[in-house]
């Protein structure tokens, strides 16, 4: 499962990139998070991975992050695995004008294992509306900021 989503954001690239790039603003934008651990490599660098703590409802997520391509401000990719997902994330920034960022997402989704793929088949709009929402809490949060 592929999808893209894109969003403008009201503050200078500069500003969005310096916002994103730092992972204590991500429990500000990212609801759900209880914890991001620095596991191995340059944080930050190609290569180095972390693990990200997620509560959803009743259920508690772990997965392990490695970043695949990091040219901020320009653009960050990253691989996410938890039991039974794979995901491949790539964030691009362009500065739209001084005072305006767009940020271009775009993610595939592999499943495993019967639970994961039946719930991919059922509700594919649930992983599109998580990523939406997760976006839009960026914006408020980054365009909030002074």
């Amino acid at each position: 499962m592929r999808y893209q989503i894109s969003i403008d954001i009201e503050k200078p690239r500069c500003k969005v990139i310096e916002l994103f790039n730092n992972p204590d603003n991500m429990k500000y934008w990212q609801p759900g998070l209880q914890s991001f651990e620095h596991l191995s490599g340059e944080p930050g660098a190609v290569g180095s991975k972390s693990k990200l703590k997620y509560k959803m409802g009743k259920r508690e997520i772990e997965m392990i992050e490695t970043i695949t391509e990091n040219d901020l401000p320009n653009r960050f990719c990253g691989t996410y695995e938890a039991d039974g997902v794979w995901n491949s994330v790539e964030n691009n920034f362009v500065e739209v004008d001084e005072n305006r960022t767009r940020w271009d997402f775009e993610t595939e989704f592999r499943m495993s294992g019967l639970l994961m793929k039946i719930m991919a088949f059922l509700m594919p709009g649930m992983f599109k509306k998580q990523s939406c929402e997760f976006m839009e809490k960026f914006k408020e949060f980054a365009e909030e900021k002074q």
